[in-house]
């Protein structure tokens, strides 16, 4: 059994901030893959659904970022689960916009939501780290992670979404390199091989190719 995390901040007024991507990464597998209806539980929204034949819980925590452990630990204990079997989705600034990278362990970076996850259930605990991109300076974080998406950004959050969504069964399976990897080049299509053509051969005695005259 798995606990799929999304972070975020409840509310409208958040919905499209870039801190809420995580929010929106489990809304769109919940959706793709026809999970149950959410209901509130764990001081959060929870809705349940099978990924490859696993159980699997998505929660989002409704206690705002600061304070999402409380929500996760509760959780976690009540599936009598481990913190290994928790995969959480949250944005990262230390990432370009679209990259996606998994850790398991370490440091918060900075990141509340995870700070307070860590601290409930402790750092063993699967992040997928979904790239928004620095503002630049540290005076604009604030500013620029609770601010929404813009219109050029949804050209690669949108795609970058569905994605995940797709290829969610991979974390079921724990799979979770090829879940990074298929996500990498669906958004970076590697370009086609050029074709290398066989070396023509050279006539005898001229040194000219052959069907030369």
């Amino acid at each position: 059994m798995l606990i799929i995390v999304g972070l975020g901040n409840p509310g409208p007024k958040y919905a499209f901030n870039r801190h809420n991507i995580g929010f929106m990464a489990v809304d769109a597998i919940i959706h793709r893959h026809s999970f149950s209806p959410e209901r509130q539980r764990f001081q959060g929204l929870v809705s349940e659904g099978v990924l490859n034949g696993e159980k699997v819980i998505v929660l989002k925590p409704m206690t705002y970022m600061n304070e999402s452990g409380r929500s996760v630990g509760e959780a976690m204990r009540f599936y009598k689960l481990t913190p290994q079997d928790v995969v959480v989705f949250h944005d990262e600034l230390d990432l370009p916009p679209g990259k996606v990278r998994i850790k398991t362990g370490g440091g918060h970076g900075g990141h509340n939501g995870i700070r307070s996850i860590a601290a409930h259930i402790g750092e063993n605990f699967r992040r997928v780290r979904l790239g928004i991109g620095h503002p630049g300076s540290k005076e604009r974080v604030l500013g620029a992670v609770l601010g929404d998406f813009s219109k050029a950004e949804m050209k690669w959050v949108e795609p970058l979404i569905d994605t995940i969504a797709s290829e969610a069964p991979l974390l079921a399976e724990g799979r979770f390199n090829s879940f990074a990897n298929r996500v990498h080049l669906a958004l970076n299509p590697e370009p086609p091989k050029e074709k290398k053509q066989p070396p023509q051969e050279k006539g005898p005695a001229t040194g000219q190719e052959n069907g030369d005259s």
